[in-house]
């Protein structure tokens, strides 16, 4: 490759095909234990047979941009890839499949069904890796693992254990979220609450002797059927003598006590609560306070039970239309109001969860979350922002103790069999022969499954090889910096700590690095509910992953969710032709480039120190923002130094020294400034856009294969010229003084200015004395310098730029008299709306009815009219003489 065969037009689908192929087939991205110190990232496991979209897109450019950066420091670099079973999507997506076959999974049978789901996962597994490599991500793919490879559910079932014989892991009765439909208890992260209008019904629950009541009020009247008791706050007056007498449940006629507990808000509602211990979290904690029974009126399938009474049979919506009927007739209903409030929903299917009683298996937390309250507390772990910190905290020190059995076939099955002669219960690695009680033979596994979050609480040391001990477990572990959305902090993060903690005796990782979510234009989450999902693929096919990756990290502040908007897309995609365009021109002018022969620093012009010692503060500035996870503002600072000060200036100012003829010894100076700044500036953007860089970087003079092993730019001091810095921001602020008054007059682009400069100052006046060529090219122009002036010419438009004084006369350069008619009708014009919008201003009445912010609109369009009107009229003063 020479920079000779350059395409005038960069073509992101040419370039990052090519490149990502070379770099995996070189093992560019494998990480071996040596002694160089570590850095390594656990990717966050997308579902096995899940697609990229845009939330990945962020969490995987954020994850690449730190370990490109950590590996081109010369740390020895670790990102390793894997994916997550995915217990209940995986399995609905299989189910889905039968159900065009009208089959289910109870015509397979289990086993069978497995082998299909292993199919499905190996048909459509690897398509979110590949997508993840069409992102550009730098993983190594030789280590990629999966939650149920034969390494982690020898894991799993080791956790399991070493808990199960600590107490740790428990079977028991409790409240969990229940899908009706996936039949199968669902975590809380698995549990989408939608705002939705519904109905708040008023209840009344009269005393068993019939001379008093009490009013509560439900979103839910068919859980009423299992209530057993109301509370009251212990210190309500209003309900003070009725605490410890028996109500009457309507309809069922069954009798409950009126108990007081503090959990009860006296302030909300009626300031009764109905307890139904059976169907609300919250009531089942009151009702083990109170030793109060547990009547589950509603089954899995969201169909009324035998407790129900004469509603059994009835699904869960027609009861709730029938005792509404029935209260309503009976005389216990009170009132019915509009009320939204929020319903939860299963993720996967969109049913309405059901608060349900069951048997399943916990984790005890409380024990476990001691120790990982304490890491954070005591700085072992950090969070960034740090505003999580406290979020994290809190969930902490009131977490509940989880449940972690699932009631499908597709995951790690509970490694626990029944006697069914005794009912001993027997936890083991592999089956049990016989029962270790009575010694039946008679044994049957749990037919549950593990959560899903279960066996990814594990993947920091779990995909490093443990329970064994390997040698990238005790060199990459603890990882580096775990990077993950703001969503799952409490789901994932907390597990993770508490499992590093309990079984490696050391933290899973050092940071947290916390990220928002991407939601659309409007501020919306991004859901195929909505249809406002952007696929992350198709972005890469139209625009090319380079600008995709920049423009999810520009703007991105940690912690603070983003808004995806084509504009800023496009944006990024003019930045990657920015640069396409500056370096194919920098290339085309290094074709006799010699590094050995280019001369020294004494050759170097004041835009030459200039830019040096730019580049110098755009490494030190990219450098500390990358350290604090700053990396949308390490990311500006590259746009701003590219795009503005190498691109628009020193490429413009170096343009006329790199043309064949003029001094050689300036040219090869010129030269190497150029492709050293060039280079070192690729190198700087490498982690944000991989493809373009390699692409411009594999065309310049460089040392190695690639650019992911260059040597990180490293902040050289010497190399900072403040001198140089300021006296080129004189100069180009009068550049862009001048500019500004072409464009206000109207100076025709290819038209030669002549330019008054007065400058009184000594030291000014010799730097634009010795530099004007700079002010002569960039503002096109030829300067007179001056220091003072007997009289303002005639006709000439002034500006002032850091004490100089510029004049422009315009006789010659434009049309005055055409200009002068065009400026008066343009003012006209101005006036004319801006009387409007005063008048509409003065109007008391509109003031008065109009909403706040269309006031603030029309003064703000005030404002801006009677600037222009005032900017036209000194630009009519200047023409006229």
């Amino acid at each position: 490759m020479t920079q000779f065969d350059m395409p005038t037009i960069y073509d992101p689908r040419a370039v990052e095909e090519k490149w990502y192929r070379y770099w995996e087939e070189n093992k560019f991205f494998r990480a071996e234990v040596d002694d160089r110190e570590p850095f390594s990232i656990v990717m966050p496991p997308p579902n096995v047979t899940g697609q990229l979209h845009m939330g990945h897109a962020l969490d995987n450019t954020l994850q690449d941009i730190l370990t490109r950066w950590r590996r081109m420091q010369g740390y020895n670099t670790l990102w390793l890839p894997g994916t997550d079973h995915a217990g209940i999507a995986t399995q609905a997506k299989v189910e889905e499949q039968l159900a065009k076959e009208g089959k289910s999974k109870y015509d397979l049978g289990r086993e069978k069904f497995l082998e299909r789901v292993w199919a499905w996962k190996e048909q459509y597994g690897g398509r979110i890796t590949h997508q993840l490599r069409r992102l550009g991500a730098s993983c190594d793919w030789d280590r990629e693992r999966f939650t149920m490879d034969e390494g982690c559910s020898e894991a799993v079932k080791e956790v399991f254990l070493r808990l199960y014989e600590q107490g740790l892991i428990y079977r028991d009765y409790y409240i969990v979220n229940w899908c009706p439909r996936c039949h199968t208890t669902i975590s809380d992260i698995e549990v989408e609450h939608l705002d939705k209008p519904g109905q708040l019904y008023y209840i009344k629950y009269p005393t068993s002797d019939g001379r008093d009541a009490i009013t509560v009020a439900t979103t839910r009247p068919e859980t009423m059927l299992g209530d057993v008791a109301v509370a009251v706050h212990p210190g309500d007056e209003r309900y003070r003598h009725l605490v410890g007498k028996t109500l009457v449940l309507p309809l069922l006629g069954r009798e409950m006590p009126v108990i007081a507990d503090e959990y009860v808000d006296p302030s909300f509602g009626t300031g009764a609560v109905k307890i139904t211990p059976a169907h609300d979290p919250n009531d089942f904690e009151v009702g083990r306070r109170h030793n109060l029974p547990q009547v589950r009126v509603i089954n899995k399938d969201a169909v009324m039970n035998e407790e129900a009474g004469p509603y059994q049979g009835l699904d869960r919506w027609e009861c709730r239309k029938r005792i509404i009927k029935d209260l309503n007739e009976q005389g216990y209903l009170v009132k019915v109001e509009d009320h939204n409030h929020a319903v939860g929903h299963c993720y996967r299917c969109n049913t309405v969860i059901e608060p349900m009683l069951s048997r399943q298996w916990f984790v005890r937390m409380k024990p476990l979350a001691e120790p990982a309250i304490q890491a954070v507390k005591e700085g072992r772990i950090r969070f960034v922002p740090e505003r999580f910190t406290k979020i994290y905290l809190n969930w902490m020190e009131n977490i509940r103790d989880w449940c972690i059995s699932r009631q499908l076939w597709w995951g790690h099955r509970i490694p626990v069999w029944y006697c069914r002669n005794c009912e001993e219960a027997i936890a083991a690695k592999e089956p049990p022969r016989k029962c270790t009680c009575c010694g039946s033979t008679r044994l049957e596994q749990d037919p549950d499954v593990l959560d899903t979050w279960f066996s990814s609480a594990l993947w920091p040391f779990s995909t490093l090889g443990w329970p064994e001990k390997t040698p990238e477990l005790d060199y990459y572990y603890p990882t580096s910096v775990l990077v993950t959305g703001r969503d799952i902090i409490f789901f994932w993060v907390a597990r993770m700590i508490v499992s590093g903690l309990h079984f490696m005796r050391e933290v899973p990782f050092r940071e947290v690095f916390i990220h928002g979510l991407v939601l659309d234009a409007l501020g919306r989450k991004m859901s195929k509910s909505l249809g406002n999902g952007v696929d992350p693929i198709d972005v890469i096919e139209s625009h090319g992953a380079d600008s995709l990756r920049f423009m999810l990290v520009t703007g991105n502040t940690p912690g603070n969710d983003l808004r995806f908007h084509f504009e800023r897309l496009d944006g990024a995609r003019n930045f990657a032709n920015k640069i396409w365009n500056a370096s194919r021109f920098a290339l085309m002018n290094l074709q006799d480039y010699d590094p050995a022969s280019a001369p020294g620093r004494e050759a170097h012009t004041l835009a030459d120190r200039w830019i040096l010692s730019r580049y110098q503060a755009c490494v030190q500035e990219v450098t500390r923002f990358l350290d604090s996870y700053e990396l949308g503002e390490a990311a500006r600072v590259l746009y701003e130094f590219i795009w503005d000060e190498f691109c628009d200036w020193y490429i413009e100012l170096v343009k006329p020294r790199l043309y064949r003829g003029q001094d050689a010894r300036d040219r090869a100076c010129a030269q190497d400034v150029l492709a050293r700044v060039l280079r070192g500036t690729m190198e700087l953007l490498h982690p944000f856009m991989p493809f373009i860089t390699e692409e411009i970087w594999q065309r310049l003079p460089h040392q190695g294969r690639t650019i992911m092993q260059a040597p990180w730019p490293v902040y050289r001091p010497e190399l900072r010229d403040e001198r140089a810095e300021a006296e080129m921001a004189v100069l180009m602020e009068v550049i862009r003084s001048i500019r500004h008054i072409r464009s206000e007059m109207n100076v025709p682009p290819g038209k030669t200015a002549d330019v008054i400069l007065v400058v009184t100052d000594g030291h000014t006046r010799d730097l634009i004395q010795e530099w004007s060529s700079y002010i002569q090219g960039l503002a096109r122009c030829r300067v007179q310098l001056k220091p003072e002036l007997d009289r303002v010419p005639p006709q000439a438009a002034h500006g002032v730029a850091r004490g100089v004084e510029i004049y422009v006369p315009l006789a010659g350069l434009i049309d005055i008299d055409r200009e002068l008619a065009r400026l008066k009708k343009e003012l006209a014009a101005v006036e004319k709306e801006l009387k409007r919008v005063e008048s509409k201003l003065g109007n008391e009445s509109f003031l008065a009815k109009a909403p706040a912010e269309v006031v603030e609109k029309e003064k703000a369009r005030e404002k801006e009219l009677a600037g222009k009107a005032s900017a036209i009229r000194e630009r009519l003063a200047v023409l006229a003489g």
